[in-house]
């Protein structure tokens, strides 16, 4: 059976692991101050937004993702005659309405997927799964990782529907931002009331950065610590833990809202990857999307793995 997978902007991925596996990505309209970007996850709209200068105000940017009909128009036109079953995977539904528009997109498909079949002389059923990954950014990316092992491994769809459903129940995404007011600006902008000026005001005077944590739907702060670059090296070193103690997913998945490079020189890196060498885990590294970067501001951390249980030690 010929397995497709798709999956929203926002999950974070290298763009080489997104071409090579031949995945999907739902496109997110970015307009800021007039500026628009396709955020496709595709290097030169990324390159395009630091040259640019975007970041600084992208706070005020409106987002607006694919809408229950684009995605509708997209299965029926590129992917029923090309696959026999597709995995839609979105970030957590409680903080984007992308989830809910696939799901309704589903219905459309299901109801039209023969007419195209039988015009491109294709018979046969076609499954539509629409799975909530229930976390975020680089959490999202260790969900469709292990969609990708389990494709290629030869699973049935059923196999690879139980399996995605038990480790995004499982999935943790980390993130570490820089800029409190940034974050408060822009959750205001979406009516978000998470970041409070009294916490933000206070976070920036005293140098406290939280470490907010994605997991089963909910995005709350676990760690409040002293300086970025602490932050950074104690979230280093709890996954680094969590990766030597094991993990129900082969993948940990960092993103960056920068360079790679800034990534590599930030306090503790290095024992991440030391740790997944030792493991023989795949370690994925990739740039936040634009709809990440414009949500939580540059500069930011997410990091993500799957494990039976991450109760937070920082």
């Amino acid at each position: 059976m010929r397995i497709g997978l798709v999956m929203d902007a926002s999950c974070d991925l290298p763009q080489e692991y997104v071409n090579r596996h031949r995945i999907t990505v739902l496109p997110i309209r970015i307009d800021i101050d007039g500026q628009i970007f396709s955020d496709h996850r595709d290097e030169a709209e990324t390159r395009r937004f630091f040259d640019e200068d975007l970041g600084s105000r992208s706070h005020s940017a409106s987002t607006e993702p694919y809408s229950d009909e684009n995605i509708q128009t997209l299965i029926l036109g590129e992917m029923v005659t090309a696959y026999d079953c597709v995995f839609c995977l979105t970030i957590t539904a409680t903080r984007s309405p992308i989830h809910a528009n696939a799901t309704k997109a589903s219905f459309g498909v299901l109801k039209g997927y023969r007419e195209v079949r039988q015009q491109a002389g294709q018979q046969g059923q076609f499954l539509l799964r629409v799975i909530d990954t229930q976390t975020l950014f680089a959490g999202s990316g260790v969900v469709v990782a292990e969609a990708v092992r389990l494709i290629e491994s030869g699973k049935t769809p059923g196999e690879i529907r139980e399996r995605l459903e038990r480790v995004s129940r499982h999935a943790y995404g980390y993130m570490l931002p820089r800029d409190l007011h940034y974050l408060r600006a822009r959750a205001r902008k979406k009516g978000d009331r998470s970041v409070g000026l009294i916490g933000a005001t206070l976070g920036s005077a005293l140098d406290i950065k939280p470490i907010l944590r994605g997991w089963r739907g909910d995005t709350q702060p676990v760690a409040k610590m002293r300086g970025f670059d602490h932050g950074a090296e104690a979230l280093f070193a709890h996954t680094a833990q969590r990766i030597r103690e094991s993990l129900m997913v082969p993948t940990v998945c960092v993103s960056y809202g920068g360079l790679l490079a800034e990534l590599h020189e930030l306090p503790g890196y290095e024992q991440v990857p030391q740790a997944c060498r030792e493991a023989g885990v795949e370690l994925l590294e990739s740039t936040m999307s634009i709809t990440g970067m414009v949500n939580v501001g540059e500069g930011a951390v997410t990091v993500g793995f799957a494990c039976e249980e991450d109760a937070p030690d920082f």
